[in-house]
């Protein structure tokens, strides 16, 4: 039994070694897909603009000055802190890359739902009526994060949520900015999930997970359920996919997205945990359909 323990050990010490390794190789492939070969040389000519400019500002380029190859490209490097991270998220701009130091964008166009254009499929909201789920907020940040990473069944290992990518976003959770949405099995298992960052009157959903069908959507529409009373405006989802698509995202160009940011900067709910209002009926929600802000 100790020698079949050492083994699983040893197994396990390779796996967390390999781990990084193996994102690294498949960063660098996904990286070298054709429409990306052009990227390192907008990176060089940030890298440049640094070493003879000190911007007084967190980031080397206001959004409205981002680098159009690679598409948003306002920054490299620098600490992902709460303070920085919660400047860059007030200006629309978030940070994500798989190798090297870290990259910071804002994109031309963006994935955005307003709230007053939600749409609940009927199907979801007979799953909802049957509440085989129970759904939470900022209870298990850290284990949704851990979701979010896992790879997906049939699809490459390959993520950009790593271990740094983890402490800063559970560092900006503890300080309030930061939020979980946990969906539970009746079993107590944590069967689907997303989190994201909210600033002023829009919340930025980061990631989603399922292991149980229709898990991510549950927790999506119960979020912006919640968005909604609270007074919040925008559901960002950073760049279009079939995903989002079919969540009701559409794509607005980042100077109006830039200005929903500033004229609702005092919405939403200052800084803390967040909790579910039972009292809230997520499968009976009719948004204003067509409301803009």
């Amino acid at each position: 039994m100790q020698a079949i323990d050492r083994v699983t050990l040893k197994r396990m010490d390779r796996a967390d070694v390999l781990k990084p390794l193996v994102n690294g190789v498949m960063a660098l492939a996904y990286a070298a897909r054709p429409h990306r070969l052009a990227h390192p040389l907008g990176f060089l000519r940030l890298a440049a603009e640094k070493l003879v400019h000190v911007p007084g500002a967190p980031f080397q380029r206001r959004p409205d000055k981002a680098l159009t190859l690679p598409d948003g490209l306002v920054d490299i490097g620098g600490p992902m802190s709460v303070d920085r991270l919660v400047a860059a998220y007030a200006e629309g701009i978030y940070p994500w890359c798989h190798i090297g130091p870290v990259k910071w964008w804002t994109p031309a166009r963006r994935a955005v739902l307003f709230l007053g254009e939600s749409r609940i499929e009927k199907s979801l909201r007979r799953v909802l009526r049957q509440k085989k789920f129970t759904v939470t907020f900022d209870t298990a940040f850290d284990a949704v994060m851990r979701g979010c990473a896992a790879p997906r069944p049939g699809r490459p290992v390959l993520t950009w949520i790593t271990p740094r990518f983890m402490a800063a976003y559970s560092a900006l959770h503890r300080a309030g900015h930061a939020h979980s949405v946990e969906v539970w099995d009746d079993e107590g298992n944590l069967a689907g999930g997303l989190y994201g960052v909210a600033s002023g009157g829009t919340f930025f959903t980061e990631s989603q997970f399922a292991h149980a069908r229709d898990t991510s959507k549950i927790a999506f529409v119960t979020l912006n359920r919640h968005l909604a009373e609270w007074g919040f405006v925008l559901n960002d989802g950073k760049a279009m996919t079939g995903h989002l698509a079919a969540l009701g995202m559409r794509e607005i160009p980042r100077d109006e997205f830039t200005a929903v940011l500033k004229a609702h900067r005092e919405a939403g709910r200052a800084p803390g945990r967040w909790a579910v209002n039972p009292e809230l009926d997520v499968a009976g929600w009719e948004p204003a359909q067509g409301l803009r802000p």
